[in-house]
Protein backbone atom coordinates (compact mmCIF):
# COMPACT_ATOMS: atom_id res chain seq x y z
CA UNK A 1 0.00 0.00 0.00
CA UNK A 2 1.28 3.45 -0.86
CA UNK A 3 0.26 6.94 0.05
CA UNK A 4 0.68 9.41 -2.79
CA UNK A 5 0.84 13.15 -2.14
CA UNK A 6 -2.07 13.74 -4.50
CA UNK A 7 -4.36 11.62 -2.33
CA UNK A 8 -3.66 13.47 0.95
CA UNK A 9 -6.39 16.11 0.64
CA UNK A 10 -9.14 13.71 -0.51
CA UNK A 11 -8.31 11.24 2.27
CA UNK A 12 -8.26 13.96 4.93
CA UNK A 13 -11.52 15.50 3.69
CA UNK A 14 -13.36 12.18 3.66
CA UNK A 15 -12.00 11.07 7.04
CA UNK A 16 -13.24 14.25 8.70
CA UNK A 17 -16.56 14.20 6.84
CA UNK A 18 -17.25 10.55 7.79
CA UNK A 19 -16.35 11.02 11.46
CA UNK A 20 -18.33 14.25 11.86
CA UNK A 21 -21.37 12.85 10.01
CA UNK A 22 -21.37 9.78 12.26
CA UNK A 23 -21.16 11.99 15.36
CA UNK A 24 -17.84 10.44 16.37
CA UNK A 25 -16.07 13.78 16.68
CA UNK A 26 -17.33 17.29 17.23
CA UNK A 27 -15.72 20.32 15.65
CA UNK A 28 -16.58 23.91 14.84
CA UNK A 29 -14.33 23.87 11.77
CA UNK A 30 -14.08 20.77 9.64
CA UNK A 31 -11.58 22.62 7.43
CA UNK A 32 -9.19 23.08 10.35
CA UNK A 33 -9.45 19.43 11.41
CA UNK A 34 -8.92 18.43 7.78
CA UNK A 35 -5.80 20.62 7.72
CA UNK A 36 -4.56 18.82 10.86
CA UNK A 37 -5.04 15.41 9.19
CA UNK A 38 -3.35 16.66 6.02
CA UNK A 39 -0.40 17.87 8.09
CA UNK A 40 0.01 14.39 9.61
CA UNK A 41 -0.08 12.72 6.21
CA UNK A 42 2.29 15.24 4.58
CA UNK A 43 4.69 14.91 7.51
CA UNK A 44 4.67 11.15 7.01
CA UNK A 45 5.38 11.53 3.29
CA UNK A 46 8.34 13.83 4.03
CA UNK A 47 9.72 11.39 6.61
CA UNK A 48 9.25 8.48 4.21
CA UNK A 49 11.06 10.40 1.46
CA UNK A 50 13.93 11.09 3.87
CA UNK A 51 14.10 7.39 4.81
CA UNK A 52 14.21 6.40 1.13
CA UNK A 53 16.96 8.94 0.41
CA UNK A 54 19.03 7.81 3.40
CA UNK A 55 18.58 4.18 2.39
CA UNK A 56 19.82 4.83 -1.15
CA UNK A 57 22.72 6.88 0.16
CA UNK A 58 23.74 4.16 2.63
CA UNK A 59 23.54 1.41 0.02
CA UNK A 60 25.61 3.44 -2.44
CA UNK A 61 28.17 4.46 0.20
CA UNK A 62 28.65 0.90 1.43
CA UNK A 63 28.54 -0.65 -2.03
CA UNK A 64 25.69 -2.96 -1.10
CA UNK A 65 23.16 -4.30 -3.55
CA UNK A 66 19.77 -2.68 -4.12
CA UNK A 67 18.33 -6.10 -3.27
CA UNK A 68 18.80 -5.07 0.37
CA UNK A 69 16.75 -1.88 -0.11
CA UNK A 70 13.62 -3.11 1.70
CA UNK A 71 15.40 -4.47 4.74
CA UNK A 72 17.68 -1.45 5.14
CA UNK A 73 14.75 0.92 4.57
CA UNK A 74 12.79 -0.75 7.37
CA UNK A 75 15.78 -0.42 9.74
CA UNK A 76 16.26 3.26 8.94
CA UNK A 77 12.52 3.93 9.29
CA UNK A 78 12.53 2.22 12.70
CA UNK A 79 15.45 4.38 13.80
CA UNK A 80 13.45 7.49 12.77
CA UNK A 81 10.39 6.23 14.63
CA UNK A 82 8.12 5.69 11.62
CA UNK A 83 6.73 2.59 9.96
CA UNK A 84 6.89 1.73 6.28
CA UNK A 85 5.51 -1.04 4.14
CA UNK A 86 2.79 -3.23 5.62
CA UNK A 87 2.84 -1.38 8.95
CA UNK A 88 2.29 2.04 7.37
CA UNK A 89 -1.51 2.08 7.62
CA UNK A 90 -1.58 1.25 11.33
CA UNK A 91 1.07 3.89 11.97
CA UNK A 92 -0.87 6.56 10.06
CA UNK A 93 -4.13 5.69 11.82
CA UNK A 94 -2.39 6.00 15.20
CA UNK A 95 -0.96 9.38 14.20
CA UNK A 96 -4.34 10.73 13.06
CA UNK A 97 -6.06 9.55 16.26
CA UNK A 98 -3.32 11.28 18.27
CA UNK A 99 -3.81 14.52 16.36
CA UNK A 100 -7.55 14.39 17.14
CA UNK A 101 -6.74 14.13 20.84
CA UNK A 102 -4.28 17.03 20.69
CA UNK A 103 -5.97 19.31 18.16
CA UNK A 104 -7.49 22.55 19.40
CA UNK A 105 -10.03 22.17 16.58
CA UNK A 106 -11.57 18.90 17.82
CA UNK A 107 -13.91 19.81 20.66
CA UNK A 108 -14.99 16.30 21.60
CA UNK A 109 -14.40 12.67 20.66
CA UNK A 110 -17.41 10.47 21.40
CA UNK A 111 -16.09 7.01 20.51
CA UNK A 112 -13.15 4.84 21.47
CA UNK A 113 -9.91 5.11 19.50
CA UNK A 114 -10.42 1.65 18.03
CA UNK A 115 -13.73 2.80 16.50
CA UNK A 116 -12.08 5.88 15.00
CA UNK A 117 -9.34 3.68 13.55
CA UNK A 118 -11.86 1.24 12.08
CA UNK A 119 -13.82 3.98 10.29
CA UNK A 120 -10.69 5.76 9.08
CA UNK A 121 -9.11 2.51 7.85
CA UNK A 122 -12.04 2.02 5.48
CA UNK A 123 -11.45 5.47 3.97
CA UNK A 124 -7.68 5.02 3.72
CA UNK A 125 -8.00 1.60 2.09
CA UNK A 126 -10.56 2.86 -0.42
CA UNK A 127 -8.29 5.68 -1.55
CA UNK A 128 -5.13 3.61 -1.44
CA UNK A 129 -6.66 0.75 -3.48
CA UNK A 130 -6.50 2.91 -6.59
CA UNK A 131 -2.97 3.89 -5.63
CA UNK A 132 -2.03 0.21 -5.34
CA UNK A 133 -3.45 -0.47 -8.78
CA UNK A 134 -1.53 2.45 -10.27
CA UNK A 135 1.66 1.47 -8.44
CA UNK A 136 1.38 -2.13 -9.68
CA UNK A 137 0.93 -0.96 -13.27
CA UNK A 138 3.95 1.36 -13.01
CA UNK A 139 6.12 -1.36 -11.47
CA UNK A 140 5.06 -3.78 -14.21
CA UNK A 141 6.35 -1.33 -16.79
CA UNK A 142 9.62 -0.89 -14.89
CA UNK A 143 10.60 -4.52 -14.36
CA UNK A 144 13.84 -3.92 -16.27
CA UNK A 145 15.00 -1.15 -13.86
CA UNK A 146 16.60 -1.85 -10.46
CA UNK A 147 14.35 -0.48 -7.71
CA UNK A 148 15.96 2.17 -5.56
CA UNK A 149 18.43 3.32 -8.22
CA UNK A 150 18.51 6.89 -9.52
CA UNK A 151 17.19 5.61 -12.85
CA UNK A 152 14.32 3.94 -10.99
CA UNK A 153 13.33 7.24 -9.37
CA UNK A 154 13.30 9.14 -12.63
CA UNK A 155 11.53 6.44 -14.59
CA UNK A 156 9.04 5.70 -11.81
CA UNK A 157 8.02 9.35 -11.65
CA UNK A 158 7.72 9.61 -15.43
CA UNK A 159 5.68 6.42 -15.84
CA UNK A 160 3.58 7.23 -12.77
CA UNK A 161 2.48 10.53 -14.32
CA UNK A 162 1.63 8.76 -17.58
CA UNK A 163 -0.48 6.13 -15.82
CA UNK A 164 -2.23 8.75 -13.65
CA UNK A 165 -3.12 10.78 -16.73
CA UNK A 166 -4.39 7.65 -18.46
CA UNK A 167 -6.61 6.84 -15.46
CA UNK A 168 -7.68 10.45 -15.03
CA UNK A 169 -6.35 10.95 -11.49
CA UNK A 170 -3.44 13.34 -12.09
Amino acid sequence: MRLFAGRVAPIAAEVVRVLVAAGDIETESQKEVQADVEAVLRSYLAAERDVNDRTKELLERTGRSMNEFGRVRTQIADSKGIKVGDEMLDYLLDQVVQIFHHSAHVEEIYVEDVELRRKMATVFKKHMALDNEIDAEVRAQLKHVSEGSRTWEVEYTRVLEQVKRKKGVS
